[in-house]
């Protein structure tokens, strides 16, 4: 079973998410801070993070995707960014960043769960 780590600070959008999830074939996990998200991808070990960008606090979503991506037993977990930024240079911060997709809010159930089967596939 593969797994999710949702990081998101509005607990209403981390709630439509766990419930379009709930209908796949996944184990969830949640954290609403970048802080403790990135505690949380340290235990879990997900394959696929979904981490908003904007989020009060020590860490962002992009900070907490850089240190993902830059620790050699994380580099491999999937980031997908989940933001209502979606210009040019905002999906630009989020490559440099090191995430493996961006979806901008408000976006469909269909198309997250695209997202994560072409993602965690690959895994």
């Amino acid at each position: 079973m593969k797994k999710i780590l949702i990081v998101e600070d509005q607990p209403d959008i981390r709630k439509l998410i766990r419930m379009t999830l709930e209908f796949e074939d996944y184990e969830i996990h949640e954290a609403a801070d970048g802080a403790f998200g990135l505690r949380m991808a340290s235990a879990v070990g997900p394959d696929l993070v979904l981490l908003d960008v904007m989020m009060p606090g020590e860490l962002d979503g992009l900070q907490v995707c850089q240190r993902i991506k830059s620790d050699p037993k994380l580099a491999g977990l999937k980031v997908v960014l989940l933001t209502a930024r979606g210009q040019a240079r905002d999906r630009e911060a989020g490559q440099l960043a090191g995430a493996d997709d961006y979806l901008v809010k408000p976006f469909s159930p269909l198309q997250l769960i695209e997202t994560i089967e072409r993602l965690v596939a690959a895994v």
